[in-house]
């Protein structure tokens, strides 16, 4: 029988000078309690040293190995102790339960189960639909009625030609004809000139005949295969959503007031009601889940990444990571009911008491820079921003017209137009990449080359909203220049001038294993959260939307 104490963990360092946290940790964006930075390096020290499992985490052989997430959920257990649980996203060597960490809120892989059984009904429907589909029957049926169609086209064409070659024959006879003979014999020459043409037609309509339906007897055969096909796939569809719905009643998650709520219910009323694939797996539900199971309080947690990088995604050894949004932010959003938890920083507005610096501004354009923490433009929950406050500044002009944007986190220089003249010229220009822009960043590492590019394609990453991947098959061309400025205390500071302008592009190619394999210092979404994301638009250059003379604008960096 299971036992509670045996996914509890003591600490093994002195935590007496320690202060405990004051509210629970706000997953989607956080700096790492120091208890959960102990308890995480504690969990790693086991991960070298186990023996309960093999996996391979690329530690040693990064081709061959494979990462994981990993969290700790700082706890008081119902006799009062401090200490930690511990948890795995998704399975481990294909295994759902590992002694040392919580189990999974549903385990299909139990043999009572009704996942293994109705899996192998899915595995029985798919082998039927690839049976059905490999036939030989269907593909040596399109195959000969492809053959026919060809064959019949060629046919028709030769009898048309034929025909054609006929008509000019008779007209000539005809022609002749008239000139030549009396009224019986060219009476005679029209009828069988007549009879010859009809014979034609009646070569046309028979041979069109025999070819429609040779096919129709291919086709029929064809069409009752591909129903049959059809009726299989349809059948699998079926299984395996029923599979999935009953699956995501299973997964009931709990809160801290002990209600409980299923997948399908939790997703009920977001944008997506249907649950992304492996929602309930991460680690943060499961640990949550199994301290309000069996008593024990949730103080702190805090989820890093053990092992080799992915190849899309920013996940760096040992670095802690926000919980995902389109899998987590809901399910957790119910289970956090009742925990006493850190307000949501994103929803702040962090720049309210921060000034819009003009650099310059005449009757077509306004040139800010842009402090940390201000949008650029009017967001779902926070209003405050650029536009609107230009707006305020400006409410005679025909703008302010939005020309580009800049992360809210990102500081610097941001060109709005006045007027619609204005407008039209800059869109042009940043659409045609006539407009240098030059950053400044500084990067959690030692960069030992002075300079270097990073061409890396990227797309946003449907399963977790902003963030951006690399993506090699989907992902737009992205392309990055860096030169090195200085390295200090371990970090290095940057001049970054991007060739292209995709979403979070500095911040993933500094971030990610493929390009400088550095993330920004305080960068939340891709490293760890700071004061600031320390990213700066420091110069940008361009035409005057009305005299064309080169412009260009500095914008002193604070860091």
């Amino acid at each position: 029988m299971h036992s509670p104490e045996h996914c509890f963990t003591r600490f093994t360092a002195d935590t007496s000078g320690y202060e405990l946290p004051t509210q629970f940790t706000f997953p989607f964006y956080y700096t790492p309690h120091p208890l959960c930075v102990m308890a995480a390096k504690q969990l790693q020290q086991h991960l070298l040293a186990q023996t309960d499992f093999e996996h391979d985490f690329g530690l040693v052989n990064e081709e061959t190995g494979r990462g994981k997430m990993f969290g700790v959920l700082l706890v008081e257990s119902p006799q009062g102790e401090l200490g930690f649980l511990s948890a795995f996203s998704g399975k481990i060597a294909d295994q759902n339960l590992i002694p040392g960490f919580v189990p999974p809120v549903y385990d299909m892989l139990t043999d009572e189960g009704f996942f293994r059984a109705e899996t192998d009904a899915i595995n029985v429907a798919n082998t039927e639909y690839k049976t059905c589909a490999a036939n030989p029957e269907l593909a040596d049926l399109k195959a000969q009625i492809q053959a026919d169609r060809a064959a019949y086209q060629q046919e028709e064409q030769t009898q048309r030609q034929v025909m054609i070659d006929g008509r000019a024959a008779r007209k000539r006879q005809r022609q002749q004809g008239e000139q030549t003979l009396n009224a019986d014999d060219l009476k005679i020459l029209l009828d069988e000139l007549g009879k010859q043409s009809v014979a034609e037609k009646n070569v046309l309509k028979y041979l069109k005949q025999a070819w429609d339906e040779k096919l129709a007897i291919k086709e029929a055969r064809l069409a009752e295969l591909e129903q049959q096909l059809a009726h299989l796939k349809e059948q699998r569809k079926t299984l395996s959503n029923a599979l999935q719905h009953k699956l995501h009643k299973q997964y009931r998650f709990l809160n801290s007031h002990g209600e409980a709520r299923d997948l399908v219910d939790i997703f009920a009323d977001t944008t997506n009601p249907i649950p992304p694939a492996g929602a309930g797996e991460c680690a943060a539900p499961k640990l949550l889940q199994y301290a309000f199971k069996y008593g024990f309080k949730p103080l702190a947690l805090a989820e890093f990444w053990w092992g080799v990088s992915p190849k899309s995604e920013v996940r760096q050894h040992k670095k802690f990571y926000p919980s995902c949004n389109s899998k987590c932010q809901p399910i957790l959003g119910h289970m956090m009911q009742g925990l006493d938890v850190e307000p949501n920083p994103l929803a702040e507005n962090w720049a309210e008491d921060k000034e819009l610096e003009i650099i310059y501004q005449d009757d077509a354009m306004v040139v800010v820079n842009k402090p940390s923490g201000l949008l650029s433009v009017p967001g779902k929950t926070i209003k405050d921003s650029a536009y609107t406050r230009l707006q305020a500044m400006y409410p005679d002009v025909e703008g302010p017209f939005v020309i580009h944007r800049l992360d809210m986190a990102t500081s610097g220089i941001l060109v709005f137009a006045l007027t619609k003249r204005a407008n039209k010229s800059l869109q042009k220009q940043f659409m045609a990449r006539g407009v240098q822009k030059r950053y400044m960043a500084l990067l959690e590492g030692v960069l030992n080359e002075p300079e270097g590019e990073i061409s890396l394609p990227m797309r946003g990453d449907p399963d977790d909203r902003p963030r951006q991947l690399v993506c090699f098959e989907h992902g737009k061309h992205a392309e990055t220049y860096w030169q090195l400025i200085e390295v200090k205390d371990g970090r290095s500071k940057v001049y970054m001038y991007p060739k292209t302008g995709r979403t979070h592009q500095l911040r993933v190619h500094s971030a990610h294993h493929m390009g400088l394999n550095m993330p920004m210092v305080g960068d939340g979404l891709y490293g760890e959260k700071a004061n600031r994301l320390h990213l700066h638009a420091e110069m940008l250059e361009l035409d005057h939307p009305y005299s064309k003379e080169r412009m260009v604008f500095q914008a002193e960096c604070e860091f």
